[in-house]
């Protein structure tokens, strides 16, 4: 008889949808229908479990080229080894991991003394340079819910990228002081192109690529009394749409801004953010108002929140050193020791290195070894030297998320993996205890 399980965690994005109800055969093995998730969860759902297509050994790279199955007790071996050789491995990803595996992958190039780091330095690295200058006035997503009646979406598009977040947290859920839902609130978008969240907009600016930071400031000299200064258009937004737009935001009981990928990857990068929390900070002067990234993976969120507990950074851990932990991004970040050819082994986890690294910083990785830990078949993996297939977190595994607003979530599984596969921080331990093992018998 098939079984039902609620309040599952959906493994996609930022979001972390925890109301995801899981239907599974009676072997518990294989998942037969999922609700209240989006079509990318639904497709991570139903790959996870026993089924045919999924990879269940690992595969190595043969002298002629061809991949081939290897037992488990080889990849750990292989991974130890190639490790213990290099004189600077760097270890990347941890979009899709839980963060038992981040604690694990810590312990592991901590000891080979490498460098660790995660999506955020290709992503949200940027968030993270303007926050430590400036502060994260922040909030949960349910305060959002429950508060907001101005809603501003700036350079994020999460009709496409976090496709349940309006309907779940922010426009159309009834809250406590929203009961009216999207009657309730006021939705701002803010982008250079027309998206598809633009649609469900009462204001839509078309702001000039690349000028956000002339619309930030614009804002605050209305805030701080200066509109008559303004121009007649900055950043391609005349004054009025400026003056009445700032109004709104003044005037809501509660405001929150959420900004994505269009701000930390566009001209001004990390000024952006500090002009945004700036932003933030002022329109406290009249009314609440908070800010928030709108955070990719769903536990992209977590490698920051764990190696800030463990080591006092976030991203870019350089390891090296053993006795003191460095982080200088531009220095110590993936792509950049990548294309400097500093490294000499790279571990993908939980991401796909091969499709979001630059051409030539992946053929430096190539030259050495090169490992993927992933779950299914990417871009990575088919060019990697090893490809060890691991459990999926919130599928076939469970283990502790943070969610795009920092709050942790107990992800649990819902369906059994194949025997014999690892979770992420078995295998990890299994590197780790493998490498003393090989330290031990003089291996270096």
């Amino acid at each position: 008889m098939p079984k039902v399980i609620k309040n599952v965690g959906c493994p996609y994005c930022g979001a972390c949808c925890d109301d995801v109800e899981v239907t599974v055969s009676d072997d518990g093995k294989r998942v037969l229908e999922v609700k209240n998730v989006c079509a990318i969860g639904t497709q991570i759902f139903m790959h996870g479990g026993d089924h045919d297509g999924r990879i269940k050994l690992p595969r190595m790279r043969q002298p002629d080229g061809t991949m081939k199955d290897v037992s488990f007790k080889e990849a750990i071996d292989f991974t130890a080894k190639t490790l213990l050789k290099a004189k600077k491995p760097l270890m990347y990803g941890f979009g899709s991991t839980n963060c038992e595996g981040h604690a694990a992958a810590a312990r592991v190039m901590e000891r080979a003394g490498g460098c660790l780091d995660n999506c955020a330095s290709i992503c949200h690295g940027s968030s993270f340079l303007a926050i430590f200058d400036n502060g994260y006035p922040s909030c949960t997503l349910g305060e959002v819910k429950n508060r907001a009646d101005v809603i501003v979406y700036w350079g994020s598009n999460p009709a496409h990228a976090h496709p349940r977040h309006m309907s779940r947290y922010a426009i159309f859920p009834r809250g406590f002081f929203t009961g009216k839902g999207h009657k309730s609130r006021t939705v701002i978008v803010i982008d250079p192109r027309f998206t598809d969240t633009g649609r469900v907009a009462d204001y839509y600016l078309q702001v000039r690529q690349g000028h956000d930071y002339e619309l930030f400031d614009a804002f605050r000299m209305v805030c701080h009394g200066h509109a008559d200064d303004i121009p007649d258009v900055v950043a391609n937004i005349p004054k009025e749409t400026i003056l009445e737009v700032a109004e709104v935001m003044k005037n809501a009981r509660f405001c929150n801004f959420f900004y994505g990928m269009g701000l930390c990857h566009s001209d001004g990068r990390n000024h952006n953010i500090d002009i945004a929390i700036s932003l933030t900070r002022d329109l406290n002067e009249f009314t609440k108002c908070t800010i928030m990234a709108m955070r990719g993976h769903y536990n992209i969120t977590g490698p920051g929140a764990v190696w800030s507990w463990q080591f006092g950074f976030p991203y870019c851990l350089d390891l090296t050193k053993k006795t003191m932990v460095h982080m200088n991004p531009g220095e110590t970040s993936s792509v950049d020791l990548a294309m400097r050819d500093e490294i000499d082994a790279f571990i993908n986890i939980g991401t796909d290195a091969g499709a979001h690294f630059p051409i030539p910083a992946v053929q430096h990785l190539k030259k050495h070894p090169f490992i993927t830990i992933d779950p299914s078949r990417n871009m990575a993996s088919e060019i990697s030297d090893l490809h060890v297939p691991v459990k999926i977190c919130g599928v076939d595994d469970g283990g502790i998320v943070y969610r795009m607003d920092n709050v942790p979530i107990q992800y649990r599984k819902v369906v059994d993996a194949p025997a014999g596969v690892p979770s992420d921080e078995e295998f990890l331990d299994a590197v780790y205890e493998r490498m003393v093992e090989l330290e031990g018998e003089g291996f270096i």
